[in-house]
């Protein structure tokens, strides 16, 4: 992406794409003035993300989307992620866009580029929005389903998860449609 004829970029990332259970939550971000730190969401720690969470939002337009476990059902990953774009469009219109990762899920005027929360500053301010706003959720539906310690894996599929949903099957945050070995199909192991 040539930066110096765009004068004002839009970074767009996810997190929570593969998870069990749990949201999807999009972010995109055009920053307003430069924020020291910026990185990929999964190479900070907690305490980082949760630091520059706030410098982001005070700093930036931003716009971020989540799909629950149960939208994820209904429309399909792909279907949510090409929502999620068109609805950062929307909310953030007339700047020039760029989402991380190799596809645009058929939605016309986004660039791609693998890795770009590593490299460019308003996608990596996206992927801190993204990661924070959904482990936040995740912790507090620890909370509500202390059974299946969402606080720690956050859904994803740990050892621990895979423990917990074969002692009590799935609960309303859980993913239908992602097959879990043991309950959808014989256990491996």
């Amino acid at each position: 992406m040539n930066r110096e004829f765009q004068k004002r970029l839009c970074g767009i990332d996810e997190a929570g794409r593969g998870p069990l259970a749990g949201p999807l939550v999009m972010a995109g971000v055009i920053l307003t003035l430069p924020i020291d730190g910026l990185m990929d969401s999964k190479k900070l720690t907690e305490k980082k993300r949760e630091a520059l969470f706030p410098l982001i939002l005070e700093n930036s337009d931003y716009h971020i989307v989540t799909f629950s476990a149960k939208q994820i059902d209904t429309m399909g990953i792909s279907k949510c992620l090409q929502s999620g774009l068109l609805s950062i469009q929307e909310h953030l219109p007339g700047v020039a866009y760029l989402f991380d990762g190799n596809s645009s899920f058929g939605v016309v005027n986004i660039e791609t580029m693998i890795k770009a929360d590593t490299k460019v500053p308003e996608v990596s301010a996206a992927s801190i929005l993204a990661k924070v706003t959904r482990d936040r959720e995740m912790v507090e539906m620890g909370r509500r389903y202390p059974q299946y310690g969402f606080e720690k894996h956050k859904g994803y599929a740990t050892k621990a998860h895979y423990e917990a949903l074969l002692k009590h099957n799935r609960c309303a945050i859980h993913r239908k449609t992602f097959r879990v070995r043991g309950l959808d199909e014989p256990a491996l192991f």
